[in-house]
């Protein structure tokens, strides 16, 4: 619930007395009470009763964050939503690792295609699966609800040995297709054999524990958001400041049409403006890559008095040959200034 003020922004002046006034008649509440998000589009056009459709993947932990979101229209907008399952790239092809996955859009181009030819209302994203331009007619409409951005290291008992970041056995077989984790992984225990791991979240859990892995690294967002049952593995969560996620890693993005009068105004009501500035220095930083997934780059940012900081490391590699990490951390007045600083110290000399 918000004061009126809010609605500044959505309603013509001649209008604001009509439109609260009906409101507050039809609801029996006073005007301070609307839902934020109940907007003069709604009301005028008739849209407020009818039924959105969200896109979204169709695996549990996709299916999870499609929920999210509509539980937070249905409680902080006052709509209702259904999910559509959509099935894409990256979910039929499920053999090969991400770098060696060509093109950016693996599991986004398919709901943005069901957006464009008005299918679904909305698209709800891992923001770190979304690639950094959208096609023409469509838009982040916002971006939030971000869990734990850490690394989670799960590790079977017999495996767990040592000290340091990655504390496992030498020689144990690690498993992860991400480029990023492969190359720190490599940089922080050397003496690990890493191998390509998909599937879902569940998936990648249930191989470990019937031994086709000593350990793997996966989102703590995921495990988290789905309550997984980690009962008898080594749960360590790697620290930001060792183990870098990915770009936007835990946020969620909700992607609609730039012409879509009806979602546009929703938006302000589930976009949180502190996760907007942190994934835009960390989006920002991974565009001037002009790459997707593919690039070995962990990156994420802060929001502090003393300016915007960025760290972030990219990975080195020689042919098939890990080779080290960049490392850089930077903190400047402007997002700008951050991004344009990190990007010249990763790639001097490259």
């Amino acid at each position: 619930m918000i004061r009126l003020p809010h609605y500044n922004n959505f309603l013509p002046n001649e209008c604001e007395t009509t439109f609260f006034e009906a409101v507050t008649h039809e609801r029996g509440c006073r005007a301070e009470e609307i839902p934020c998000a109940l907007t003069a589009q709604s009301v005028l056009f008739g849209m407020a009763g009818r039924k959105m459709m969200i896109g979204s993947r169709g695996s549990d932990l996709a299916l999870f964050q499609a929920g999210i979101v509509q539980s937070a229209l249905r409680e902080r907008c006052g709509r209702e939503a259904d999910i559509k399952v959509i099935k894409t790239q990256g979910d039929r092809v499920d053999t090969l690792s991400f770098d060696k996955m060509e093109g950016k859009g693996f599991f986004t181009k398919e709901l943005e295609e069901a957006l464009l030819d008005g299918t679904i209302d909305l698209a709800v994203h891992s923001l770190k699966d979304l690639p950094t331009t959208q096609p023409a007619g469509l838009r982040i409409g916002a971006v939030g609800f971000r869990a734990d951005r850490r690394e989670l290291l799960l590790v079977t008992e017999p495996a767990l040995a040592g000290a340091g970041v990655l504390p496992v056995r030498p020689g144990a077989l690690i498993g992860t297709s991400s480029a990023r984790r492969k190359a720190q992984i490599a940089y922080h225990n050397p003496e690990l054999e890493i191998r390509d791991l998909r599937g879902n979240v569940p998936t990648r859990i249930k191989k470990l524990r019937d031994g086709q892995y000593d350990a793997i690294v996966i989102a703590a967002a995921g495990a988290q958001r789905l309550g997984l049952d980690l009962s008898g593995l080594e749960t360590i969560h790697l620290g930001l400041e060792d183990f870098l996620p990915a770009p936007a890693q835990g946020v969620l993005a909700i992607e609609i049409r730039d012409d879509h009068d009806e979602t546009a105004p929703l938006m302000a009501s589930l976009n949180s403006s502190q996760v907007e500035q942190e994934v835009a220095l960390e989006r920002g930083l991974l565009r001037r890559f002009n790459a997707g997934c593919s690039l070995p780059l962990g990156v994420y940012a802060e929001i502090t008095r003393s300016g915007m900081r960025l760290a972030a490391v990219l990975g080195l590699k020689e042919r098939d040959r890990h080779t080290g990490l960049k490392r850089v951390d930077v903190t400047a007045r402007t997002s700008e200034e951050a991004i344009a600083t990190a990007y010249d110290a990763l790639t001097d000399g490259l």
